[in-house]
């Protein structure tokens, strides 16, 4: 895949510099660079592109080759960095807006197939019957079984009101099951709240999304509404891959003092060069008002835990930076995926954009998080036996062309070998459990959430299980050390595998607030 990659990078980069030697480099070329263009690589670039118009084996459309030029040039960059052609581009706008076409089901992978994790509420395949824990074996009578689970997602989507049929396997039925199901505009749900006992509050933020802040604070106030005197609040950011930059900022407002710094950024252009406080200019929808303005007082110093893991990325570790610099909240779970990184969208035609890393992001305390990520304060494993194949997942220092940390760039290497060689001892361990027991899949929220129960019994100030498996540390030592007020054990990490959870549309990256000229993540 690395060398796929990498050829079509190079192939791409030839095309695009043949376009820019036939329009005879335009002045705005000339004035982003900032110095002379090398013409003679260009010559010898546009000269490929012109050989592959002459000698390659078939005719080549123009219009496929300098897309595919685009692309190639845009993703040689970095692993975010991508070119966003009219289907993509679109598909980024609507899970941004919190919205896609679909059916409207949280799916997950298991043996080979399409595994229900929760059909979302007053949906079409709710509204058909579509039940949690059904295996979707057929999509409009193509097996599933050998499709990823993105190219599964991508055949579920579709036109409002065009017609998809899937075949079901069902426990309790002896035939499949065949559902045709109209494709609706689904509204995703990205937060999630209950009261999991008198006191203790739960509030999962699956996805940084434009209304997540909004969405937040109306689950806030029906927790206090439900419960006024809440006597400790546990934030699950795990698996939330990130998303829009003022959600972040909102949600980490919501818990700090009003004008706290809750992320910078730093890149080549002087906009690139901000930073973002906790105030509503920031995060709110231009028009709306102070999401926040009429939470509960008591929401600024009610005890917190935040839950990560290595699926936690970009936005949800600006969130979980920030409360752990200004020590508001105890991060609880596993080091986190370590996107540092800013994307810009820089939109090209009405149906196409780039999105483009223009900087890096830093937490309150300067900290770049980049190709390091979250260390939490306790180290606690998915369940009881382990950290099953959380622990094994690949993180921003495994992706080939990562940034590296801009602060501490030879810690950069000594974090990715300690990451790997952490996986090395446990491969054969989780290989051996996962082929012994088939592992049911962990509910976040549930009553046999692990994780979730540690963090009430950090509330209770009775013991914590501590992973087995230590942090990688940061620089000095003197941010993310293993530390608890609770009485610890040390756990067996035996591990029991979790499947990726996802709903119908493939999650991508964020949207800037054009206004501000916000930076997105992904």
């Amino acid at each position: 895949m690395g060398n796929k990659v990498k050829s079509i990078g190079l192939i791409g980069l030839g095309m695009v510099a043949g376009v820019a030697v036939s329009l005879q480099f335009s002045a705005i070329a000339q004035k982003v660079t900032g110095s002379p263009l090398p013409l003679e690589e260009l010559r010898q670039l546009s000269d490929v592109f012109g050989l592959i118009k002459t000698d390659y084996v078939e005719n080549v459309d123009d219009k496929k080759l300098l897309t595919e030029a685009i692309s190639g040039m845009v993703s040689s960059l970095d692993p975010h960095s991508v070119y966003l052609d009219k289907k993509a581009f679109r598909e980024m706008r609507e899970t941004v807006a919190g919205k896609f076409v679909g059916i409207g089901i949280e799916v997950g992978m298991e043996d080979g197939y399409i595994k229900v994790v929760s059909p979302i509420e007053d949906s079409p395949a709710f509204k058909a019957g579509v039940k949690t824990g059904d295996l979707i074996t057929r999509i409009d009578g193509t097996p599933v079984k050998g499709l990823s689970l993105d190219e599964s997602v991508k055949k579920m989507r579709g036109e409002p009101h065009s017609k998809v049929t899937i075949t079901i396997s069902r426990k309790d039925e002896d035939k499949p099951v065949i559902l045709s199901i109209l494709r609706e505009e689904i509204r995703v749900q990205s937060v999630k709240a209950k009261i999991v006992e008198p006191g203790y509050a739960w509030l999962r933020i699956s996805q940084f999304q434009e209304p997540t802040v909004e969405d937040m604070a109306r689950k806030i106030t029906a927790l206090y509404a439900q419960d006024p005197h809440i006597k400790g609040l546990v934030l699950d950011l795990r698996n939330d891959p990130g998303g829009v930059v003022p959600g972040a900022i909102g949600v980490s407002s919501a818990f700090l003092p009003k004008d706290s710094v809750i992320v910078s950024t730093n890149g080549q252009l002087l906009d690139s060069k901000q930073t973002f406080y906790g105030r509503s200019e920031f995060y709110a929808v231009r028009g709306k008002g102070d999401p926040l303005a009429k939470l509960p007082a008591a929401l600024k110093d009610v005890p917190m835990v935040v839950l990560v893991n290595a699926g936690s990325a970009s936005a949800s570790e600006i969130v979980a930076g920030a409360l752990q610099d200004y020590k508001r909240a105890t991060i609880m779970g596993t080091q986190t995926f370590g996107k540092g990184s800013v994307q810009t969208l820089r939109q090209l035609t009405a149906d196409t954009a780039v999105k483009l890393t223009t900087a890096r992001y830093y937490t309150p305390h300067n900290r770049s998080i980049q190709a390091r990520g979250i260390v939490p304060d306790l180290m606690v494993d998915e369940t009881a036996d382990g950290d099953g194949l959380n622990s094994l997942r690949l993180r921003e220092s495994d992706l080939q062309k990562h940034l590296n940390n801009d602060k501490d760039p030879a810690g950069d290497g000594a974090v990715q070998k300690a990451l790997s060689a952490q996986r090395d001892e446990l491969e054969d361990e989780q290989r051996l459990a996962s082929a012994a027991k088939k592992a049911k899949p962990v509910e976040f929220g549930s009553k046999d959430d692990f994780q979730l129960a540690q963090a009430i019994n950090h509330f209770k100030g009775l013991p914590v299980k501590l992973s087995k498996v230590e942090a990688t540390p940061a620089p000095g030592g003197d941010v993310g050390e293993i530390k608890s007020d609770s009485k610890a054990e040390k756990s067996v990490d035996k591990g029991a595998a979790k499947p990726a959870v996802k709903p119908d549309v493939k999650p991508k990256a964020g949207d800037k607030k054009p206004a501000l000229k916000q930076p997105l993540t992904q």
